[in-house]
């Protein structure tokens, strides 16, 4: 017998996962988030259930003549998972409190395709992997250091951060940043 005919589940890797998109309680979004991480804790399932993000988008609001940087979520009532799909990882996710189902005709969750992820901006592609190299000039695109340039210090390609080295008042200041906040400069 080969070594794929072995294979369980739980000898699948962050590679083999997908994204699959849960239906939530409206407002309960954030909720659903911290729930399913404490339950992958606590139930030790690290090796199903890899990352779970409520996307947000940054957006000025303008009152009384001044302009504010705030955050909305892009898809109320909704929360991605990047996980294997098996009986105990959905039991898991369709069990956790704040979860009304997974997006999908009936009980069948679909995952989203890789144009959809990087559409959507959630995670990097295959493809995208190392694109910042220590050394590197980048330019922020959004957050608290918009605009600003510096330089990579390290790249967390797992998290898909990376530490930059931004001159702030004088002094090099180390940020870590997500990989979509950043183009090289």
């Amino acid at each position: 017998m080969t070594d794929d005919v072995n294979r369980t589940d739980g000898d699948l890797g962050p590679e083999e996962a997908r994204w699959y998109v849960i239906h939530t309680y409206s407002g309960h979004e954030n909720k659903v988030k911290n729930n399913m991480e404490s339950m992958v804790k606590n139930q030790d399932l690290g090796d199903l259930i890899f990352d779970v993000q409520v996307p947000m988008e940054d957006y000025v609001e303008e009152k009384d003549g001044v302009k504010k940087l705030k955050e909305r979520k892009m898809f109320p009532s909704y929360v991605l998972v990047k996980m294997i799909m098996n009986d105990k990882s959905w039991y898991v996710v369709r069990n956790t409190r704040g979860v009304t189902g997974f997006v999908g005709p009936g009980s069948k969750p679909i995952p989203l395709s890789d144009e959809e992820v990087k559409n959507l901006g959630v995670s990097k592609v295959q493809d995208d992997t190392g694109a910042y190299a220590v050394g590197d000039r980048v330019k922020v695109l959004t957050g608290p250091f918009e605009d600003f340039i510096g330089v990579v210090e390290s790249v967390d390609a797992k998290k898909q951060k990376v530490t930059v080295s931004i001159s702030m008042f004088g002094r090099d200041t180390l940020v870590e940043l997500d990989e979509n906040q950043l183009v090289k400069d």
